[in-house]
């Protein structure tokens, strides 16, 4: 094999570890997004407090994959869609890296709504963090498999976490108004809905960074209908 073979099988071999090393991370953030909706439900503050102090792994990642990046941007000079795919993975990491930011932002939430008595059983938030770490799963599966027909549909999915954030709104806003001694614990469930519809707006951008690699299209401010082509 000649240099030239060599370099670009080399390339290659980065480039699988690059997004091998985004599963693993995101693989973090879902499980401190769980963990921090299962202390909230199940009244754990241990487990919300564990949240907590499970942030630095998801933060050493980030700093690790921006390095990796930029080596391979550097070193190689990618061109057209091996460009794409590093130049998102810049993109898709600080997703992840937010995404880890909201989890320990729920579970602060959650260890506030538990200095009060439970305001009313749990069931659409639960319910939105299901959805939310489906559709990361989901976007980072897109992303490597470069499949545009599975990121459009994580897009789709967004439609329904926001229902459900309104829902929880318009639910909790009557209880305060029955009720205004729930208003403070209210307010925080309220929030953690917020955080948990935050967490879906990134696995979205990380399911446009897939279709972006794919047709080179940026679809973040564009209808989608029909916009999607494989130059591949």
């Amino acid at each position: 094999m000649d240099t030239s073979g060599r370099v670009t099988r080399h390339f290659q071999e980065e480039l699988e570890q690059l997004k091998t090393q985004l599963l693993v991370m995101a693989g973090a953030a879902e499980e401190q997004v769980h963990a921090a909706v299962l202390s909230l439900v199940d009244r754990n503050h241990n487990l919300a407090e564990r949240v907590l102090g499970g942030d630095g792994p998801i933060n050493q990642f980030h700093l690790e994959l921006d390095e990796r990046c930029f080596q391979l941007l550097a070193l190689h000079q990618p061109m057209a869609t091996d460009l794409r795919v590093v130049v998102s993975a810049v993109k898709i990491n600080s997703d992840l890296e937010r995404i880890g930011d909201f989890a320990v932002n729920v579970a602060e939430a959650s260890l506030r709504y538990l200095r009060h008595p439970a305001v009313k059983p749990l069931i659409d938030i639960p319910k939105m963090a299901d959805v939310a770490q489906g559709m990361l799963r989901d976007a980072l599966n897109a992303y490597v498999q470069q499949d545009t027909v599975l990121a459009e549909a994580v897009l789709d999915r967004d439609d329904t976490l926001d229902g459900l954030k309104d829902q929880v709104f318009r639910e909790l806003l009557s209880f305060m108004l029955s009720n205004p001694t729930v208003t403070e614990p209210a307010l925080e469930l309220i929030l953690i809905s917020r955080h948990l519809e935050r967490i879906g707006d990134h696995a979205t951008n990380i399911a446009e960074e897939a279709i972006f690699i794919v047709s080179g299209l940026d679809v973040r401010h564009h209808a989608r209908e029909g916009a999607v082509s494989d130059d591949r």
